[in-house]
């Protein structure tokens, strides 16, 4: 039945008048810094993320107070020391060694047991931290959007300026998550220690504290404002020297990231064209290219283990003078001036000891927290790149005219593509356009032409997978659709499960599965359903490349598909295969519309001679054109 062409267009035009509402990805509240920190602790996960931080900053506070019982623990000991022998007051071996083994359970308790305790904590929020946001990236990435596929698209502007997509995602998502939760884990901890260590050691200073000479006018709190003093000083000095080193190598620790990502990629690109390496003996060029990309990991790498060396030897020196001087300085006078008691002096350097250590915990983790901010900024420009292709034309559209509309219509009208042009990033002339083209439910159609006419980019932009261009796709609303390709990358999952894709194994039974694959010809893989390989080995490296377009068959033949798209699907089988693989799908697809994208169309006829094909898509000097197969055969193939 023929429709009024004029009522279909304006069914089409409502159709695709209706916009479909944007939703956030789960990475949207993460764009920026202070967002991706604090995402976790406000998501559905809440409890964990905030019981695990109160327990951190208890443990906290008590390894802080610890340290002032330590403190006056330490003095008293050194003061039972210095009175061991005293003539009218002496210390008792009973009392010396009862004040030896405080101190000792002291330091067991802060160390083993409070400080330990928090770092297993700690180190458990990191790991819970890093799985929810690897798993908000997966989700995002793997979405029914096609994320991932639209990341990786680079293109160009008009003035042929290089638009890149993220770079090294996995680095991103795997050594950038990593280091960055570790590191604003060890940033807060830190922050938490020093305000703890002010408010429980710096009471205990001020407690202990006497005049000093010269400055009367502070009275008892002179020796702890000298302190304090020192302490404000010292501290920052050395920190702001710290933080100067810490951007040189945060600064080298991208340069790395970027030279690391850029072999890894070179070495992953390589076991993906191994074979035509070996076949063109083109080891000697790959050597040079790998030898290239290591020779920038070396560069850096010596460069930054000469900056590490530096900072290790300021950091040794800073504690040094800190432990050793700084400490003790302060209450060196009042001792001198008989004001403050031995016990009192070691008390107070323990305690000011004790302040610079934790005041001092930004010069010990500089190398750790360097680069916090620029790894936040590489997930956190991953978020911003994965909101932006929620909608993939506003995102291929800063390259080029993205103006597709996709739309749904009733099953018996098929598929319609009405007014399209296909173009490539920063070119105006269309490579390939069609007026209007319609496939009814059940047709078969044949789509030919030379190599590079844009066969392929057709079926791309039907699936909403090419970037540039326009032109309305109406597609038969509550049909399956699946697309075979001509170059089959299989999974590292079960063959039950390869089978299924998309759907879930669940949902298929084995019986049903291993009669797919018994019809695709594959009948000797039946006992192995349950496997993800054979020998170490996946599904992918042991099939060959037809039989891995058998098993694309037997998907096919098991998800029944209204709409199938044949990609160059047959081209590792021999013409009795394609006989074979076009039949199976004829018995058992019975009313699939069948678009086919074929370079050899011998095998388009069965062996009795019967057509599978009722038309015919030529394309030619960028012009799709569809005809009747009898049409086809008049003006000669």
């Amino acid at each position: 039945m023929r429709s009024d062409p004029h009522r279909k267009g304006a069914l089409i035009k409502w159709m695709l008048g209706r916009e479909t509402p944007r939703h956030a990805s789960p990475v949207s509240s993460m764009r920026g810094f202070w967002g991706l920190m604090s995402a976790y602790w406000l998501s559905e996960r809440w409890r964990e993320a905030w019981g695990l931080t109160l327990a951190i900053l208890a443990l906290t506070a008590l390894s802080a107070k610890a340290s002032v019982w330590f403190a006056v623990t330490s003095g008293e000991l050194v003061n039972g020391i210095a009175y061991f022998h005293h003539p009218t007051t002496p210390t008792t071996l009973t009392s010396l060694l009862t004040t030896a083994a405080t101190l000792a359970a002291i330091a067991i308790l802060r160390d083993a047991g409070f400080t330990a305790v928090r770092h297993f904590f700690s180190t458990t929020l990191h790991r819970k931290w890093r799985e929810w946001l690897d798993r908000c990236f997966n989700e995002a990435l793997l979405d029914s959007n096609h994320t991932h596929f639209h990341l990786q698209q680079i293109g160009s502007d008009a003035a042929g300026s290089a638009i890149p997509a993220p770079d090294n995602v996995d680095q991103r998502i795997q050594e950038s998550i990593k280091g960055m939760t570790g590191g604003a884990l060890g940033l807060a901890m830190g922050i938490a220690g020093v305000v703890l260590s002010l408010g429980f050691v710096g009471s205990k200073l001020i407690e202990t504290s006497s005049d000093v000479r010269g400055l009367e006018f502070l009275g008892s709190y002179g020796s702890a404002c000298v302190a304090f003093a020192a302490i404000a000083i010292y501290v920052p000095l050395n920190t702001f020297i710290a933080t100067k080193l810490g951007g040189i190598l945060q600064r080298l620790s991208v340069r790395m990231q970027w030279a690391e990502g850029s072999y890894r990629t070179e070495l992953n690109t390589l076991l993906h064209r191994s074979f035509h390496v070996a076949v063109l003996h083109g080891e000697r060029a790959q050597k040079v290219v790998n030898k290239r990309r290591y020779l920038d990991i070396d560069q850096t790498w010596t460069s930054l283990n000469r900056v590490t060396a530096v900072y290790m030897g300021f950091e040794l020196v800073h504690n040094f003078i800190g432990s050793r001087i700084v400490a003790y300085a302060p209450g060196l006078f009042p001792f001198v001036d008989n004001k403050l008691s031995l016990q009192s002096y070691v008390t107070g350097a323990e305690l000011a000891n004790a302040l610079i250590t934790e005041c001092s915990w930004f010069i010990h983790v500089m190398p750790d927290i360097a680069t916090l901010r620029a790894n936040a900024r590489r997930i956190t420009d991953l978020a911003e790149a994965i909101e932006t292709v929620q909608r993939p034309q506003e995102f291929y559209a800063q390259t080029g005219p993205s103006e597709f509309r996709y739309g749904k219509q009733d099953p018996v009208l098929g598929l319609t593509v009405q007014h399209i042009e296909l173009l490539h990033a920063g070119v105006d002339l269309p490579f390939l356009a069609a007026d209007m083209l319609h496939f009814l439910p059940g047709e078969w159609t044949l789509v030919i032409g030379d190599s590079g006419s844009g066969k392929t980019s057709l079926l791309k932009a039907i699936h909403g997978l090419w970037a540039h261009g326009r032109g309305a796709i109406v597609a038969p609303r509550h049909v399956r659709s699946l697309y075979a390709a001509q170059d089959v990358k299989l999974q590292t999952v079960s063959l039950k499960d390869l089978v299924c894709l998309p759907d879930s194994v669940d949902e298929h039974p084995d019986n049903c599965v291993a009669a797919a694959l018994h019809k695709a010809g594959l009948g000797e893989l039946i006992e192995e359903l349950s496997k993800d390989g054979r020998d170490g080995q996946s599904w992918d490296q042991l099939l060959s490349g037809g039989q891995k377009q058998k098993l694309v068959l037997a998907r096919i033949l098991l998800l029944r598909p209204g709409l199938l798209f044949l990609d160059e699907a047959t081209s590792a089988l021999d013409t009795q295969g394609v006989h074979a693989f076009l039949h199976a799908i004829k018995d058992h697809c019975r009313e699939a519309t069948v678009i086919a994208v074929m370079h050899d169309v011998s095998p388009i006829q069965s062996a009795s001679g019967v057509d599978f094909f009722d038309s015919v898509l030529t394309i030619e000097k960028g012009v799709a054109k569809k005809n009747a197969i009898a049409a086809w055969r008049l003006t000669g193939k």
